[in-house]
């Protein structure tokens, strides 16, 4: 958790940009906004035997997204994840390959771990454990980071955008699950976090595109805070703020989500603002014994657990960031529907019930997916 010094200057930032109004000279347009999918799963899904279904016919994932409107798509990397065969890079050089070639953008996650690094952990690589010394270790981040990137690019899959981490409101490469009372080294975070930026740069200096760095952070109420506590130890060279929200978790309404969009648009007038992640259900029913993550608890007044609901909710969503001057909306694992194969936690999928495909009729595709080609009102018809 961030010192109160550093919460309070978070808080000031917010306060002076949604004062002064945002700073950027141009706001987002349909031809530059990121309307992405987090298809993480899709490969793991089909060979657990999924078919996804437009009118009733089997179609390919990835052009099934194009069709609707995804022109990114967002893929995880772990490390060395021993627990599945997915999500390491052989996997990610697939999903890269099918993304592009649909036309589509791709944003590569490192999440610079062996497990799931989230706003609660980020457990360092078992490969890694035993560097003590942060020199060091930021020299095997960059390393691993630069080398990974110098692999995509000699197979000709070089990623457009690239978070350096996932969700990293705890600090990088700790050795156990984040204690949000004992006080982040935040000279510490930032040499790891300068180092993975640096070999971003290093090798799109060298490769067939240079990359652009975002960098992530899970609920707006955590954004400001973190992002004045790692400029002010150096870390400013970077493109994208990317945001997860998610309303089960965050103190946030879409206002909040609105104004943090706003206000960091006016603090780091360089980097564009997206949200990373986001979801909302369309039905309160699981198809599996696997217990559903978003319930009751996730839902929002005004939006029910029914497909219209799940499409309204998306569309307003999208509206609000689009007014305030953001850069995008990535929805998480729109495709992780259930299976019959299992999960470390139970058989099928923990989140079928807030995809974009019904599996009480053959994963048929929902509407909820159409928010992508919705007719937004962009800044010049936009109202004040």
């Amino acid at each position: 958790m961030p010192h109160r010094s550093t919460i309070r200057r978070g808080a000031l930032i917010l306060a002076l940009a949604l004062a002064t109004g945002v700073a950027c000279a141009a706001g987002p347009s349909r031809e530059h906004f990121h309307f992405g999918a987090d298809l993480s799963y899709v490969n793991e899904m089909e060979d657990c035997g999924v078919v996804y279904r437009e009118g009733g016919q089997p179609k390919d994932a990835y052009a099934l997204f194009r069709e609707h409107g995804t022109n990114l798509v967002r893929v995880r990397l772990w490390n060395d994840a021993r627990w599945t065969r997915y999500s390491d890079l052989a996997d990610v050089k697939e999903t890269i390959r099918r993304a592009h070639a649909q036309g589509m953008q791709v944003l590569l996650d490192f999440h610079y771990s062996d497990d799931w690094a989230d706003g609660d952990k980020q457990i360092v690589p078992k490969a890694w454990a035993d560097i003590s010394d942060t020199a060091d270790l930021a020299r095997t981040l960059y390393n691993y980071t630069y080398d990974v990137l110098m692999a995509l690019d000699r197979s000709g899959l070089m990623p457009e955008l690239v978070q350096v981490g996932n969700e990293t409101n705890p600090p990088l490469l700790a050795q156990a699950p984040w204690d949000k009372h004992a006080p982040t080294d935040w000279q510490r975070n930032a040499a790891l976090f300068n180092a993975g930026i640096r070999a971003v740069r290093d090798a799109g200096a060298k490769a067939s595109l240079q990359p652009k760095v975002m960098l992530h952070i899970a609920q707006p109420e955590n954004v400001a805070p973190w992002f004045a506590a790692m400029t002010a130890q150096g870390v400013t060279d970077f493109d994208l703020i990317g945001i997860s929200y998610y309303r089960k978790w965050s103190s946030q309404t879409e206002q909040g989500l609105a104004d943090t969009i706003r206000a960091m648009r006016k603090a780091y007038p360089q980097a564009g603002v997206m949200v990373v992640e986001t979801a909302y259900p369309w039905t309160l029913e699981a198809a599996d014994t696997h217990h559903n993550l978003l319930g009751k608890d996730a839902l929002v007044d005004g939006y029910p657990a029914t497909p219209d609901g799940q499409l309204r909710y998306l569309v307003d969503l999208t509206q609000t960031i689009i007014d305030a001057g953001g850069n995008g909306i990535v929805y998480w694992e729109p495709a992780w529907t259930t299976s019959a194969c299992k999960t470390r936690w139970g058989r099928g999928s923990a989140w079928e019930n807030a995809t974009f495909f019904d599996f009480r009729h053959g994963n048929e595709l929902l509407p909820g997916i159409g928010y992508m080609r919705h007719e937004y009102r962009w800044p010049a018809q936009a109202t004040p």
